[in-house]
């Protein structure tokens, strides 16, 4: 008798306890509902086409204090970070891998996206050589108003120089989001286009994806096509580096023939969508602002840190929400993926010096273009190579192993031009 009473006390305590477990989390839930429906406050209607973040942040303080962060200057990361150095300085065979193109006069690395348009208007490849309005495309918030003022085409065609003096100084909350919702949506035709080619509606893009997606409106590989340089995106064929190759040669398209070879170039821009969704945080689900926007806690609000940065800055919320090991394995693992990426890096920046230094040796023995049509072609194929891991942010964190394999081909196709070269040569020698 007395085992069964103890078995209804026991029972009723813990029912006890649950009953007031769940009160206390209905409670809790409806507490935050209620401060949640206060959100946003709306202080002021932001009017379509309002590219002043101050005005955005009158309605949205949280995004907006993180979001003015932008314009600190962190310092350097071992590749990257927000410091304005050249990189041609540190870096000195890029101004012959790119010899006969701006970017052998001028490269810098980037500052926060509150710069996006003031180090674009003061680069030198904007003031030693013209420069089309599309350029203004992932640089300015103002580009929607002056697409829907000049025309889509007209925009792109129109020099860059004549339309910087009243931009609006780099990116915006407008670049990204619907201003009475805060919903995300995208605002550039390049992407809008490139997507729809590729067959995907981005209505029907989950949120997740759009936390990805309006980053790759700017963060991608891209051309000028035709006469009047509409701003493209290369991914009818897919986004993986072999499919955008194929593309540029489908269409016979080069961005400068190198002064040095003579070989016909392409110039990658920073394609950090491409490579990332190569990679495994991609195909785990992670989107870009997981890593450089992450969740932070506001009160009863969950929202993305708008000071985008790298990830070595804010490991804690960046990296540690997933992978639950010490901060220092987690910056070491990075730094073995970077460290190696590099290293890569440079040896094939090597490996096509030397090719560079036999065609030219060749061209100068007399060797004609027929002669070293293999040798261009293979220049132009290990130089692209290079330039789309070079040219991309991560130093190969976004995906590791393809960084590697795309570099392998670099180096070898780089020795394969370097071989054929000094059989021209050998040629006219004889």
């Amino acid at each position: 008798m007395k085992r069964q009473t103890l078995l209804y006390v026991t029972v009723f305590v813990t029912a006890a306890i649950l009953t007031a477990g769940v009160a206390a989390l209905l409670v809790n839930i409806n507490t935050r509902k209620a401060e949640a429906a206060q959100f946003p406050l709306k202080v002021v209607e932001i009017a379509d086409g309002e590219v002043d973040p101050e005005v955005w942040g009158l309605n949205f303080p949280q995004q907006y204090d993180s979001f003015k962060k932008t314009e600190e200057v962190l310092g350097e990361t071992p590749y990257g970070g927000s410091a304005n150095y050249s990189k041609l300085e540190r870096y000195p065979a890029m101004i012959r891998l790119w010899a006969g193109y701006a970017f052998s006069k001028d490269h810098n690395e980037e500052r926060g996206h509150f710069y996006a348009q003031v180090d674009q208007e003061n680069t030198g490849r904007v003031k030693l050589v013209s420069q089309p309005g599309a350029c203004i495309n992932c640089h300015s918030a103002e580009t929607p108003q002056l697409i829907e003022e000049l025309g889509w085409e007209t925009f792109n065609a129109t020099p860059y120089n004549d339309l910087v003096d009243n931009l609006y100084t780099g990116s915006s909350c407008s670049d990204c989001h619907d201003p009475d919702t805060m919903e995300l949506v995208i605002t550039r035709p390049a992407f809008a286009n490139a997507m729809a080619d590729r067959g995907i509606d981005l209505e029907n893009a989950t949120r997740q994806e759009m936390r990805s997606y309006v980053c790759a409106q700017c963060h991608v590989e891209y051309y000028f096509a035709g006469e009047n340089k509409v701003l493209t995106l290369p991914w009818s064929n897919g986004l993986d580096f072999d499919s955008i190759e194929q593309y540029y040669e489908d269409i016979d398209f080069k961005d400068w023939t190198h002064a040095e070879t003579g070989a016909p170039m392409i110039k990658v821009q920073h394609p950090e969508f491409e490579l990332w969704s190569s990679g495994l945080h991609a195909r785990s689900g992670v989107s870009c602002a997981d890593c450089h926007m992450p969740y932070v806690q506001e009160g009863s609000q969950k929202v993305s840190d708008h000071w985008v940065r790298s990830p070595l800055f804010n490991i804690n919320q960046a990296c540690q929400t997933c992978h639950n090991i010490p901060e220092e394995d987690l910056v070491e693992r990075i730094a073995i993926i970077q460290d190696t990426t590099a290293n890569l890096l440079r040896q094939s920046e090597e490996a096509l010096v030397a090719a560079i230094d036999a065609i030219a040796a060749a061209r100068e023995a007399g060797a004609t273009d027929e002669q070293l049509d293999e040798a261009l072609q293979l220049h132009r194929a290990a130089s692209m190579r290079w330039d789309f891991i070079s040219s991309e942010n991560s130093t190969g964190f976004h995906s590791p192993q393809e960084s590697a394999r795309i570099l392998a081909e670099s180096m070898d196709m780089a020795r394969q031009a370097e071989l054929a070269a000094w059989q021209a040569l050998n040629t006219n020698s004889n």
